[in-house]
């Protein structure tokens, strides 16, 4: 198995400290009574207590076992559920901004937006997976800081492309340097080490010809040099798959995390095998196919106020048009979609199942319709639909999301990680619905403020 050091910017974020978004809590805080879900055993703790003193848990369990200070604040909250912030190793930000997709939507305003987005629905740290520009590094330095509101940001510097192929330039519309399209191997492995020089947390590679939407896959020889120059230099690689064979020849080159789920065929016995023997993490994705057609089902979970305030006018507009309802139901490109998403949930049970390392993430961020912090959700409610037990989908969201991010601080709510919390008015671990059910988010110990308008939305606008 690969080791690796500290990522770059979790050493940067410890020696800064991580600073108060409001005022810091000037002592001990118990929460009394409350039902603990703690982003790694099996079952709650009914009748908990845990303990937050600054920045930090320092401690949790059930009220028989935790002595609460005798200065601390008390807040008795029966009946309430407490769990770990949800953290994605699959974002993007500044990518999207209400319907438009393109370079002019990376600003600092409109990724701080995003950010906000993600905490105001439990989503406190978040990796963004490439297609990033200038002001990733200085933004990401204060969201570890805490100096400012949302999630904390980690992210992959630019990304590799093709020249001429993945990630589709219609597409993504992104600007030269939010993205390196490397012609050769030496190419190749001079952008991974203009990516290192710039601080970046990961490495983020395209292997998709997009169902044949663009003429060129990378070669071999490319991908071989960038995952090879990428570990010479203490760095991880993800890889943007959708097939079972890219996702078999870039796990046999030593690729550490593979971005997506396969979504053409089932997965067979030599990539299980393949990817257990490489350690390789597995991120399914399975929000994203969804997103592609479930607004225009117009489900009852997308009327609710949880949705909707997540939206941009626009978005809305768009989600609510019949005539977009009526075209979107019926094309290609949904049915392609719903198809996908058939077969990565068989696939993400069967890989759990035999012991592949599953992450969790969504692709929000990168196309309207993957909405910021409502995406998380969906990916829990589809995890439990793929087969995963509630607590099963919980877990991967907190602890093993952060164990992917090689973040030792965070993702289970026990003495000495980060209090990164949500509290929850019901209990998730009997209904995934109910994660969206938020009372309270806390990051790095302070209180977050309650949703704020949808990026792109004025404060008056809903």
């Amino acid at each position: 198995m690969r080791q690796y050091a500290l990522l770059p910017v979790v050493a940067a974020a410890m020696s800064l400290g991580f600073g108060c978004l409001g005022s810091a809590v000037a002592k001990p805080l118990a929460f009394s009574g409350i039902r603990l879900i703690d982003g790694r055993s099996a079952e709650p703790v009914e009748d908990a207590v845990v303990i937050v003193d600054g920045d930090r848990i320092v401690a949790a369990g059930p009220r028989t076992a935790v002595a609460v200070p005798s200065d601390a604040e008390i807040r008795e909250m029966r009946g309430r559920t407490i769990m770990p912030g949800l953290i994605s190793d699959h974002s993007h930000v500044g990518i999207v901004q209400g319907v438009d997709v393109g370079a002019r939507n990376y600003t600092r305003e409109n990724i701080l937006a995003q950010l906000k987005a993600y905490t105001d629905r439990g989503v406190t740290t978040i990796m963004a997976l490439g297609l990033n520009g200038a002001i990733m590094p200085e933004i990401r330095a204060e969201a570890h800081a805490g100096r400012i509101p949302g999630a904390d940001l980690f992210g992959v510097d630019r990304g590799i492309g093709v020249p001429d192929g993945g990630p589709p330039q219609a597409m993504i519309r992104v600007s030269a340097d939010q993205l390196f399209r490397p012609a050769n191997a030496e190419e190749g492995r001079e952008a991974v080490r203009a990516m290192k020089g710039r601080g970046t947390d990961m490495v983020k590679l395209w292997l998709d010809d997009f169902g044949g939407a663009v003429p060129a896959k990378m070669q071999p020889a490319v991908y071989e040099a960038v995952i090879d120059e990428a570990h010479r230099l203490g760095l991880r690689v993800a890889a943007h798959v959708h097939d079972l064979e890219d996702a078999r020849a870039i796990t046999k080159a030593g690729v550490d995390v593979l971005a997506h789920g396969v979504r053409d065929k089932p997965v067979d016995p030599d990539l299980i095998a393949l990817l257990k023997a490489q350690n390789t993490w597995y991120i399914a994705t399975l929000a994203l196919d969804e997103a592609t057609f479930v607004y225009a089902d117009a489900p009852a979970w997308a009327q609710t106020p949880f949705v909707r305030t997540a939206l941009a006018p626009d978005l809305k507009a768009r989600f609510d048009d019949p005539a977009w309802q009526r075209e979107t139901r019926a094309s290609a490109k949904a049915q392609a979609a719903r198809d996908s998403l058939a077969v990565n949930l068989a696939n993400l049970k069967r890989l759990a199942d035999t012991g592949v390392r599953i992450g969790f993430g969504t692709d929000s961020g990168a196309a309207p319709e993957r909405v910021p912090g409502v995406a998380e959700h969906r990916e829990l409610a589809l995890m439990v639909q793929a087969g995963f037990t509630p607590m099963q989908a919980l877990t991967t969201a907190t602890s093993k999301a952060a164990e992917l991010l090689g973040l030792s601080d965070r993702g289970t709510l026990e003495a000495g990680r980060r209090a990164d919390l949500v509290i929850l008015e019901a209990d998730p671990s009997k209904d995934i619905a109910n994660s969206v059910r938020i009372v309270e988010v806390w990051r790095a110990g302070q209180r977050q403020d309650g949703a704020s308008p949808a990026p792109g939305a004025s404060a008056t606008s809903r």
